[in-house]
């Protein structure tokens, strides 16, 4: 596969960034990210309260291997509820829906407990378990990290000269600051395509460090899952 230098797109910036934040600032913070790895992309939600973990959520697709949304609740710095959902390749390798539901004492102890695979309940191990706590932590770490340096999610469709995000904004000065195959960059340069990609504001245009997913424009913009009810 060629590979090109970082590709720069160089036009009039029209937007500007939005993270997205509750009715109330002063106590509440959201932080969107994501990462692109092996053939797995993840998109991240985290919504902190007075800088304590409040709710948090991801969207993870691996190709022909499954998908699935989670959604994370949390109280006193701890893990209290998720719910996940979504599909994965059973032992005869086909495609089955699955949902975990989980409730957590504030020492970490699964409470309560529930896991279907195609409408059957299994039990779940304490590996299980703990593997799940752990990518729920994942997800704020990965998003702060992203926050700290002034990166977000954006997601949006790109029609060769113009990026429109999902959340309304409009951006026509973008940059690349990573390198792209030469069949990614033909597709940007002709190809109207809905795209995914970690970046943030630098010098006026809207500077790229992670292209997660390229998609044609008909693919849906992702929202943030809700799955626990309040």
């Amino acid at each position: 596969m060629k590979l090109f230098p970082p590709f720069f797109l160089t036009f009039l910036l029209l937007g500007c960034s939005s993270s997205g934040q509750l009715d109330n600032p002063e106590q509440f913070q959201t932080m969107t990210g994501g990462q692109s790895v092996g053939g797995t992309t993840s998109f991240y939600w985290y919504t902190a309260k007075l800088d304590q973990p409040y709710s948090s959520a991801d969207y993870v697709m691996s190709g022909p291997y499954g998908w699935y949304q989670s959604d994370y609740h949390w109280q006193d710095e701890q893990l209290h509820e998720m719910v996940r959902e979504g599909e994965k390749r059973n032992r005869e390798q086909k495609l089955v829906e699955f949902k975990v539901h989980l409730r957590f004492s504030q020492s970490g102890e699964a409470v309560y407990q529930q896991y279907l695979l195609d409408d059957r309940i299994i039990p779940l191990t304490p590996e299980e378990i703990q593997s799940y706590q752990a990518e729920a932590r994942a997800v704020i770490g990965i998003a702060e990290a992203q926050s700290r340096r002034g990166q977000h999610l954006f997601q949006g469709e790109w029609d060769g000269e113009t990026f429109d995000t999902c959340s309304g904004q409009e951006y026509t000065q973008l940059e690349f600051n990573q390198i792209l195959p030469d069949f990614v960059l033909k597709r940007l340069a002709s190809v109207d395509s809905y795209m995914a990609m970690i970046g943030g504001i630098r010098g006026g245009k809207l500077s790229v460090a992670d292209l997660l997913l390229l998609e044609d424009d008909s693919f849906d913009c992702i929202e943030r899952p809700v799955l626990i009810e309040e």
